[in-house]
């Protein structure tokens, strides 16, 4: 018995020996020598809502520094065709009934319209207004064969040449004239502009109607009964004459009416975007004059001479060439510009940011704006890309804030809970008193009495200025009191002794010990700074347009129609808003309970 009690002794020894050595330690001895940091760290990742709240805080954090460099933002950009448009990625999906029986295509502003051949409408996409939903029925029509869509209305014509329209009707845009109502004519070419409709016989007739508040149009001497084509913008329109000429028809000069004189009696073809004109010539060559902001008048080399038909969209163009292959050029922000290499088309058709090509084997090919991730704004501006973008501007004032106050308030809150006395009294006092500003009001007076004396970066730095200065009191108690209590600890008595100086006893062995309490409070505190910014933003006293934040967003969500009818320009911004701060908070009080495990139990 004593023997196998020895064995048992020596067994048990060498087992406890060789698990020192190698490291296997009983769970229960491994938590006792496990550091606080790794306390804290593994108690930290067992909480399942903090994990949650770190992936999710990352992965927004990450989105927005990282995604604007791939979705790029240009902060003045406006373009009220594109407003309100409803999330979705629909405004090319081409019914399946029309993509290989096509016979007329056109782009609208956020929509589009088709013929088949058998004169069957079909319209897709997202629509400006209910009315153009209401299409006529064939029985009212007859069989249509050619279509056209502008902004917010639809032109048709059938085959014995009377014109229809439907969607907005107001402008006079359903006012068509009556030689046009009644048939008879053989129509050339319609088009469905911004607030205007026009129509081309054969014989060279030009008509319109709808508002000339935006394009007035005047016909020089001689060019009625002359017209070939005509092309047309939201600025102008202008005509070819059957001699090969341009015309712009209109008295103002503009860049638009600076036509080069060698192409003159020699244009087969004319198309016009928002910015500039182009032309082809007879040897296929393109000439483009205007404006060049987008990039429209930086004609491709390698088509030059080639060109038969020419095709404008808002800010590119389109080119046909003799092999029946596609080109694009200009503006490729949705990518309008990226047309299909290797493509025989019959025909193509351009606008706004879209393009639709008929193959020759009545294959429908589409290429351009397919919708928005998360719609567009009053000012048709790419919510998805301002939502990235206003949420890097919201977390960096809020961090910046956070940054400001924890360093006002270690330093007054140290300083106090170290000396005491009547330092201590005279800081809490100040404490007390920078407590006792009216944070809103202060910053609603100071907005008001800068007004636009001050540019929008210094309105930024102001604002996180003012965030830091007003809010370390909170931090400043915590940090006082945390080195109350550890001033009294052995190590300070032993710094002393060593005759280290008080701030090096303060900042560099007492603070350390206290550096967990401090990250916790940051961290609310970061979430806290995010709300206020965005809470000033929303009342107008924060960062302001074109700089985005998410609370600025939500400040064209104050009314009953928005919140109704455009539930996206209120719901993404508040969502990512509310998903941050909770996330935030979450981490916060996860490492306010790994720190200080009794928090739980309060």
């Amino acid at each position: 018995m004593r023997n196998n009690k020895k064995k048992t002794r020596r067994s048990t020894a060498a087992t406890a020996a060789q698990r020192m050595v190698l490291g296997g330690l009983p769970q229960e001895e491994e938590e006792i020598l496990q550091s606080p940091l790794q306390m804290v760290i593994g108690s930290f990742i067992r909480d399942k809502i903090a994990m949650i709240g770190v992936i999710l805080f990352t992965f927004i954090f990450l989105c927005c520094v990282f995604l604007p460099y791939f979705f790029p933002i240009d902060l003045y950009y406006q373009d009220v065709t594109q407003a309100n448009v409803a999330p979705g990625f629909g405004m090319l999906s081409v019914p399946t009934q029309l993509k290989n029986n096509a016979q007329d295509l056109s782009v609208g502003s956020s929509f589009s319209v088709g013929l088949d051949k058998d004169g069957n409408v079909y319209e897709w996409g997202t629509f400006p207004n209910e009315k153009l939903k209401n299409i006529p029925s064939s029985s009212e029509t007859g069989k249509l064969v050619q279509i056209s869509a502008g902004l917010d209305h639809i032109v048709a014509v059938n085959e014995d040449g009377q014109v229809f329209t439907w969607g907005n009707d107001r402008m006079g845009l359903a006012s068509i004239p009556m030689e046009l109502r009644s048939g008879g004519n053989d129509i050339k070419q319609i088009l469905a502009g911004y607030q205007i409709s026009l129509a081309l016989t054969e014989d060279g007739e030009m008509y319109n109607w709808g508002s000339d508040y935006l394009l007035s149009i005047t016909y020089p001497e001689g060019v009625q009964g002359n017209i070939d084509k005509f092309a047309a913008s939201t600025n102008i329109v202008m005509a070819l004459t059957k001699d090969g000429e341009v015309v712009p028809l209109t008295n103002k000069t503009s860049a638009y009416t600076n036509i080069p004189a060698e192409i003159q009696g020699n244009v087969v073809d004319l198309a016009i975007t928002d910015e500039s004109a182009a032309a082809v010539t007879a040897d296929g060559t393109v000439y483009a004059w205007g404006n060049n902001i987008k990039k429209t008048l930086n004609i491709p080399e390698e088509i030059q001479g080639q060109v038969v038909s020419l095709a404008g969209g808002r800010y590119h163009y389109t080119a046909i060439l003799q092999d029946g292959t596609v080109y694009s050029w200009g503006d490729n922000t949705h990518g309008q510009s990226d047309a299909p290499s290797g493509t025989a088309v019959a025909s193509v058709d351009s606008g706004y940011y879209a393009n639709y090509a008929i193959t020759q084997d009545g294959t429908v090919v589409a290429w351009g704006l397919k919708g928005y991730l998360m719609g567009t704004d009053a000012l048709g501006r790419d919510l998805f890309r301002r939502i990235l973008v206003g949420g890097r501007m919201t977390m960096t004032v809020g961090a910046i804030a956070v940054i400001i106050s924890s360093f006002i308030g270690i330093v007054i809150g140290g300083i106090s809970g170290y000396k005491g006395g009547k330092v201590d009294n005279l800081l809490m006092r100040l404490t007390e008193i920078v407590s006792s500003i009216p944070f809103l009001p202060f910053c609603i007076i100071l907005s008001s009495i800068l007004g636009n004396r001050i540019s929008e970066t210094q309105r930024i730095i102001l604002i996180m200025c003012i965030l830091g200065l007003l809010s370390w009191p909170g931090i400043a108690r915590l940090v006082r009191g945390s080195v109350l209590a550890e001033r009294e600890q052995e190590f300070v008595t032993a710094a002393k002794a060593l005759g280290v100086r008080e701030f090096g006893i303060i900042f560099r062995h007492i603070l350390p010990n206290i550096i967990t309490v401090i990250i916790v409070n940051a961290t609310l505190s970061f979430a806290t700074c995010m709300l206020t910014e965005s809470s000033l933003s929303f009342i107008g006293f924060g960062v302001n347009e074109p700089n985005a934040t998410w609370g600025n967003m939500l400040t064209g969500a104050q009314n009953g129609q928005v919140i109704e009818n455009y539930w996206w320009r209120w719901v993404f911004p508040a969502l990512m808003l509310g998903i941050c701060t909770i996330s935030i908070n979450c981490i916060g009080d996860g490492l306010r309970d790994a720190i200080d495990p009794k928090s739980k139990e309060r």
